[in-house]
């Protein structure tokens, strides 16, 4: 059994509670296999991703089976938009990496609603793989993802989050690449786990992410708990506090004053 977000944005938590960690979110039209089922909790797993946790059911509409995630050419691409259901006239907000089902010139539809939005706040992708298209873009490509990043400059963090009034690192780089067809797991750990491998910093081009780990504060850490993307090879736009630009070199990223804040581990390239 399937089902589909029908909210702008709706939390995935650990734990059946509202007090309970939120581990993700689900975008408008986001889909999810049902897992179990409690009286007022959804256990489900992402379709998209594959993370997993409880929603409330409210939040979600039944549905007998999933969009094929290759069937969606169309994303939102502005930090937020506004769809217009054509029927009733109702207005919803869409935030950015916002995927629109069976889309044709302003036009989309999820549950058998049509909704219009405006075509300049939409990015038609080349495709939709579970990468993407295949790595080795265009400059055009590069330019897109680092004018889009930028687009998010002061979102706040939260953890858990993927839209544009709140988000963590891997939510943030998650929802910039599904604005050029490219799929993204969820956590940094899992994106690290793609794309294809950047010799050095000194060969990283505009739009491949960086990831870090804290071993410039625990000399014993190995987990990556940190991704941002590339601007060139000595900036860096990320979620740390909120999405802000950084310096970065062959050790880290810098702050201004100089203080180390996150140990490199790799570049990786998906464009």
């Amino acid at each position: 059994m399937f089902a589909i977000n029908h909210c702008t944005v709706t939390p995935v938590r650990q734990e059946p509670s509202e007090g309970s960690e939120q581990l993700t979110q689900l975008l408008f039209g986001e889909v999810c296999e049902v897992l179990d089922r409690l009286p007022r909790w959804t256990k489900i797993r992402s379709t998209l991703d594959g993370q997993e946790g409880w929603v409330d059911f409210k939040m979600l509409t039944s549905a007998n089976s999933p969009y094929p995630i290759s069937h969606i050419q169309a994303v939102v691409a502005v930090p937020m938009a506004v769809a217009t259901a054509m029927e009733t006239g109702e207005e919803l907000m869409l935030t950015l990496g916002t995927r629109l089902p069976n889309y044709a010139h302003g036009t989309f539809e999820v549950l058998g609603k049509q909704y219009l939005i405006d075509p300049a706040c939409v990015s038609q992708p080349i495709s939709n793989s579970p990468l993407g298209r295949p790595i080795g873009g265009t400059p055009s490509d590069s330019h897109n993802v680092c004018a889009i990043a930028q687009t998010l400059l002061n979102a706040p963090y939260l953890w858990g989050g993927k839209n544009a009034m709140g988000m963590d690192c891997s939510g943030f780089t998650q929802v910039v690449y599904a604005t050029q067809g490219i799929n993204l797991l969820r956590n940094a750990r899992e994106q690290m786990t793609q794309g294809e491998i950047v010799a050095s910093l000194a060969d990283a081009l505009p739009g491949d992410l960086a990831f870090f780990d804290h071993a410039d504060r625990d000399p014993n850490a190995t987990n990556i708990s940190h991704v941002g993307l590339l601007l060139d090879n000595k900036t860096i736009i990320h979620c740390s506090g909120c999405v802000h630009v950084d310096g970065i070199d062959e050790m880290g990223i810098h702050l201004a004053d100089g203080e180390l804040t996150h140990h490199l581990v790799q570049v990786k390239r998906y464009l």
